[in-house]
């Protein structure tokens, strides 16, 4: 009962600061279409999105780097203080970026400095996840480490969650007037979920300063049985190389492409894709985390019973067989080809403005059309009307946002319920997985590396590729999940091959 409670309180204190660092990282990505507008020129919102996206990406791009500097000081000095600065790290560079002036007040230093501190922020993600992961585990016992150690899976998604919680909740707060408050926010309003992390930060720090340190780690430190070089050792020697290429290419790659497309790229399919407007977009990523994550904790302990290989290929072989059909009932979903429109609902607005130092104007139309299954439309359109008629005329910019009915909307926090299913089956039985291909003297460092190259790099460019992808093809608004596709088609059948499916290893040594 005692070994109980107090693998509890380790679950409680790490899980808390690793949301919380999931969180101050996700923050950015779930208000991308916001961010772009404030740190990139607003003259081609494509642009800009895909430049904000880009800058997202790269916080992924480094977390291999922090997991090799954090991994190493965690393998030296210890777990608890080595994830203890990470946290102080991710905290203070997201306080930092919601400090940061507009695109409009300092030009080009504002995507260079939420460039920098958006580095920080993949160092310190770098070495966070791997020291959670060890601590857990190397408190857990064996037979139910898959189970234990899964609650830190949670985490990831559930910070995400709470990202998105937290937007919603500033974006509709600001006024009692709804366009007013959407407005406020888009101005300034957005910077609030980047400042209020540093209360929550603070927090963690606190109750992470009264943990304890890995009772396996304090074993090798009294018996002087620490690793002198942990990077040598993890990288330079021949077999536990072997057993990194092998979590890299049979596990992680696949993993973090299947997480964030269920989540990630998803959202902003639903949102740049479908056309579906912010809130609804959130709130069915919302539902669909709300009734997936305790499958987390179901496969993390099934795992412990069944061995982890299969739950995880499995998950994969799922992805990539369905994701096709998945994205496509999305877009057939919010399709208004076919449905039945109210006409006698029908709304029209239109707007002559000036343009400034000219003699031509604005001709803004807004067009809002309802359909009998409760969806609706809202067309805006701005055209260019010129003083002289000669004139050719300008290609008008036509902007769509659509509000689905309720069984539309159910019918979405299905389809992306199913996505993040896929995600509770690779993810959550990965740290234990990975706690157990290595050993407790090079640990932090080696499970830590192949991780964050494979959620990180491999996952983390998802959704900037599959973006790119649809705005060069754009015939094909599925073409973005080839890249999904074939880096988990790839990792399955490593994985099949080459992964053992032994469970209860002993992980002392």
């Amino acid at each position: 009962m005692k070994e109980t409670k107090g693998i509890w309180k380790v679950i409680g204190a790490s899980s808390l600061g690793t949301l919380i660092e999931w969180y101050d990282f996700y923050i950015f990505g779930s208000l991308a279409t916001v961010l772009a507008s404030q740190f990139f020129p607003k003259a081609n919102p494509t642009a800009a999105l895909l430049s904000t996206l880009a800058t997202f990406a790269a916080g992924f791009i480094v977390r291999p780097f922090g997991a090799l500097v954090f991994g190493r000081l965690g393998d030296l000095i210890g777990r608890k203080y080595t994830f203890l600065l990470t946290l102080i790290l991710m905290g203070g560079s997201t306080f930092a970026i919601g400090l940061i002036p507009s695109y409009d007040s300092i030009g080009f230093f504002a995507p260079i400095l939420v460039l920098l501190l958006r580095l920080i922020q993949g160092l310190a993600l770098g070495g966070e996840y791997g020291g959670a992961a060890t601590y857990v585990a190397e408190h857990a016992p064996a037979n139910r480490r898959g189970f234990f150690t899964s609650w830190i899976q949670t985490t990831a998604t559930l910070g995400l969650f709470v990202s998105l919680g937290v937007i919603l909740l500033t974006r509709h707060g600001l006024d009692a007037d709804r366009a007013r408050s959407i407005a406020k926010f888009n101005d300034w309003g957005w910077r609030i979920p980047f400042l209020v992390s540093i209360v929550l930060v603070v927090v963690s720090i606190y109750i992470r300063l009264k943990m304890q340190e890995s009772p396996l780690f304090e074993k090798l430190k009294s018996t002087g049985t620490r690793s002198v070089n942990p990077l040598k050792e993890s990288f330079g020697h021949k077999a536990n190389l072997k057993m990194v290429l092998l979590a890299l290419f049979g596990a992680t790659m696949g993993q973090g492409v299947v997480w964030y497309t269920g989540q990630f790229y998803a959202q902003s399919f639903i949102e740049n894709v479908c056309k579906i407007d912010f809130d609804q977009s959130r709130t069915i990523l919302i539902w669909a985390i709300l009734f997936a994550t305790p499958f987390f904790v179901v496969f993390g302990g099934w795992s412990d019973k069944v061995g982890r290989k299969w739950i995880m290929i499995i998950g994969m072989l799922l992805a990539v067989a369905s994701y096709q059909f998945l994205f496509k009932e999305l877009l057939d979903t919010a399709d208004t080809t076919n449905k039945l429109e109210a006409v006698e609902k029908r709304e029209q607005q239109k707007a002559l403005t000036a343009i400034a130092n000219s003699s031509d104007s604005l001709l803004k139309t807004v067009t809002k059309t309802y359909y009998t299954d409760g969806m609706s439309q809202v067309e805006t359109r701005t055209d260019t009307v010129y003083a002289d008629a000669s004139k050719t005329p300008a290609k008008p910019d036509i902007r769509i946002t659509k509000t689905l009915g309720s069984s539309g909307y159910k019918k979405m926090i299905f389809i992306v319920f199913l996505m993040i299913f896929y995600v509770t089956m690779v993810y959550g039985p990965i740290a234990a997985f990975l706690v157990e291909l290595f050993p407790t003297r090079i640990r932090y460092t080696s499970m830590s590396l192949p991780y964050h190259i494979g959620n990180g790099v491999f996952g983390g460019l998802t959704p900037f590729i599959a973006t790119l992808l649809t705005t060069i093809y754009t015939n094909n608004k599925l073409v973005g999940l080839w890249y999904p596709l074939i880096v988990a088609g790839l990792c399955l059948v490593i994985g099949a091959l080459y992964i053992s499916n032994k469970i209860d290893r002993d992980i002392t040594d």
